[in-house]
């Protein structure tokens, strides 16, 4: 994970399973062009997350969509995760940010600072939520000048 960036601590995995939508995101080939993206997560039978990354892609005027499984690194009550959606190839998911009381945000790192993900359960969040994330991430070290805002329309998902 990067340097500075620190995993929560006291994580709950069966709160934070459900439907998540990106709101912003630092820009990846996999996720270039995507409006309307949500993640969902659910428990493995193997006891590891099943990751569901579903987005719409205008320019095809379609739907993609990539599985994968998440095991935690450490402790299941540490929100630090690796995850694969390519075979044996694993990457970090690091929650460094989460609102306590019912999950309704998070701030996700990746392996290194060029992945970065603002992740709230309703497909808008509240200003000050947004800048509270572009203020810690770029403290951590995370290019927030970059960040693309994700286009979700109503009735699309």
């Amino acid at each position: 994970m990067p340097e500075k960036v620190t995993p929560v601590n006291g994580f709950n995995v069966d709160k934070y399973l459900g439907t998540w939508y990106e709101i912003a995101r630092l820009d990846h080939s996999f996720e270039r062009g995507l409006e309307n993206v949500t993640a969902n997560y659910s428990l493995r039978e193997d006891g590891g997350v099943m990751v569901t990354n579903r987005g719409y892609l205008q320019a095809k005027s379609e739907w993609k969509e990539a599985e994968g499984k998440a095991y935690f690194v450490n402790e299941e009550d540490e929100g630090y995760l690796k995850v694969s959606f390519f075979g044996p190839f694993y990457g970090s998911y690091v929650i460094f940010e989460l609102e306590r009381e019912n999950y309704d945000y998070a701030f996700v790192s990746g392996p290194d600072l060029s992945y970065l993900w603002l992740l709230s359960r309703t497909p808008k969040l509240d200003k000050n939520v947004v800048d509270e994330f572009k203020k810690s991430a770029g403290a951590l070290g995370f290019d927030v000048d970059s960040l693309i805002f994700v286009n979700h329309t109503e009735g699309a998902l």
